[in-house]
C-alpha cells in the first residue's frame, strides 16, 4: 500500500460538496434514529422477532423492487431533484407513522407505511451514488467517497444515541417527528447545489431500454455482477437475519435496550475509523483489502450466538464496524471511475438492488429458521458461510484490484 493522502478537506471548495455533505449529515443523523424507534414500537407493543423481520423486509422488498426505476430517473434528471423528492416522501411518510401509532393500527399498516418508505430510498440511493463525479473531479472522488462515509458513520453513531435518548425519555412518537424534521431540513441544503442539465429529448430510449442497458453494463463487467451476486446471498443469510436479532437477541439476555443502541453506535465508530484511515492511502490492491477487512463482519453473528456479556457484544459490533468501511470507499470509487457518467446512476441502482435483493428474504425467515434450526446453530453456520464466499469473492478474475482485467475481452473493447 502506498502512502497517498486522499482524505482531503479540499474538496469543500467545489460547489456544492458542501451543502450535500451537511444535508447527508443531517439526514442520516435523523434517520438512524429511526430503526431504534420502530424496533422499540414493534417489540413494546407486543410482536415477535417475526414481526419485525416482516415489517423491516417490506421496506427492502420496496427498494429492490422500484430501485432500477430510481436509477434510470438518476440519469434523465437532475439528480440532486430526484434526492429531494425521495427525502421529502420519507419525511412526511415517517409523520404518517406517528399518526398510525396514535391511532393504534395494525401491523400491517405500519408495514406498508415501510413498504412505501422503501420506494423513497429506491428512488434516492442511486441519484446520491451518482451525484458525485458531476460535483467533484477524479482525482477528488476517493476523498468525496471518504467524506461521505464518515459522515453516514459518524450519524450512525449520533443518529442511535439520540434515538435511544428521545426514545427513552420523550417516547417513540416524538422520535419520529424529530426524524421528519432532519429530513426535511437536510433536503433543503440540495436545493443550492448547482447540477449540469441533463438530455430530456424526446427522441431519447424508451424507459425499459434504458434499464436493459444499465443491466447489460454491470453483465459486461464480470469482476462487478459476481461481486454483487455474492455480496446478496451474504447479505440475506448474515445482514438479513443479524438485524432483526440484534434487538431481540440483546433485549432478551440483557433486559432492555441498553446494548442494542450501544452496538449499533459502536459499529459505526469503527467505520468512521477505517473509512478515515484507509481514505489517507491509495491501496495497490484496494479490492484484496477490501474484501479481506469484509470478512471480519463475521464478529457481528458471532456476538449474537454467544451473547454472555454486554462488553463482548459491544466489541463484536465494534470490530465488524472496523470491518465495513474499506470496502464501503474502494467498490464506490471503483464504479465511479470505470462507469461513463450518464450510466452511472443505473449501474448504482443495479448494484443497490443486487446487494439488497435477497436480503428481504433473510429478514423474513429470521424468526422462523432459527426458530427451526436454533439461533446458535445458524448464527454459527452463517458465519462460517459469510468467510467461505469471501474467499470466492477474491477467485474473480478483477476481484483483487476492483478493474477490468487488461486481457479480458471487454478491456480489449
Amino acid at each position: 500500500m502506498n502512502k497517498n493522502k486522499a482524505f482531503d478537506v479540499s474538496v469543500f471548495e467545489h460547489q456544492g460538496f458542501w451543502q450535500l455533505w451537511v444535508s447527508g449529515l443531517l439526514i442520516v443523523i435523523g434517520y438512524q434514529a429511526f430503526p431504534v424507534a420502530l424496533a422499540v414500537t414493534v417489540l413494546d407493543a407486543g410482536g415477535s422477532a417475526s414481526t419485525l423481520g416482516s415489517i423491516l423486509a417490506a421496506r427492502v422488498f420496496s427498494s429492490v423492487l422500484l430501485v432500477l426505476a430510481g436509477g434510470v430517473w438518476a440519469d434523465r434528471l437532475p439528480q440532486k431533484y430526484v434526492m429531494v423528492f425521495a427525502d421529502c416522501l420519507r419525511g412526511v411518510l415517517t409523520l404518517a407513522i406517528v399518526f398510525a401509532s396514535v391511532a393504534h393500527a395494525h401491523a400491517w399498516v405500519l408495514a406498508l407505511i415501510i413498504f412505501i418508505m422503501g420506494a423513497g430510498e429506491a428512488l434516492g440511493a442511486p441519484a446520491s451514488n451518482s451525484i458525485l463525479p458531476s460535483i467533484l473531479p477524479v482525482e477528488k472522488l476517493p476523498a468525496g467517497n471518504a467524506l461521505r462515509s464518515v459522515t453516514g458513520r459518524t450519524g450512525s453513531i449520533v443518529g442511535p444515541a439520540i434515538g435511544g435518548l428521545m426514545v427513552a425519555t420523550l417516547g417513540t412518537k416524538l422520535t419520529f417527528i424529530y426524524v421528519a424534521g432532519m429530513f426535511f431540513l437536510g433536503t433543503s441544503l440540495l436545493l443550492g447545489i448547482k447540477s449540469p442539465p441533463k438530455n430530456l429529448e424526446n427522441d431519447r430510449p424508451t424507459f425499459i431500454h434504458e434499464v436493459k442497458e444499465g443491466l447489460k453494463a454491470v453483465w459486461n463487467m464480470p469482476w462487478v455482477f459476481w461481486i454483487i451476486l455474492i455480496a446478496s446471498v451474504q447479505l440475506m443469510v448474515v445482514i438479513g437475519v443479524e438485524t432483526v436479532l440484534l434487538p431481540v437477541v440483546t433485549k432478551r439476555e440483557f433486559h432492555g435496550n441498553g446494548v442494542f443502541a450501544a452496538s449499533t453506535a459502536v459499529f459505526s465508530l469503527g467505520g468512521v475509523l477505517t473509512a478515515l484511515w484507509f481514505a489517507k492511502y491509495k491501496a495497490k490492491k484496494p479490492g484484496l483489502l477490501s474484501i479481506v477487512s469484509w470478512m471480519f463482519f463475521a464478529a457481528a453473528p458471532i456476538a449474537l450466538a454467544f451473547p454472555f456479556a454486554p462488553w463482548f457484544v459491544i466489541l463484536c459490533y465494534f470490530v465488524a464496524g472496523l470491518a465495513t468501511e474499506p470496502f464501503g470507499v474502494y467498490w464506490s470509487t471503483a464504479l465511479q471511475r470505470e462507469i461513463p457518467s450518464e450510466m452511472l446512476g443505473r449501474v448504482s441502482s443495479v448494484d443497490y438492488m443486487g446487494s439488497l435483493a435477497l436480503m428481504p428474504i433473510g429478514m423474513a425467515l429470521a424468526g422462523p429458521v432459527t426458530k427451526w434450526v436454533g439461533e446458535r446453530p445458524y448464527l454459527i453456520g452463517a458465519t462460517v458461510f459469510h468467510i467461505l464466499l469471501c474467499f470466492v469473492m477474491l477467485a474473480i478474475p478483477g476481484a483483487i484490484y476492483f478493474k477490468t482485467p487488461r486481457n479480458s475481452p471487454i478491456s480489449e473493447q
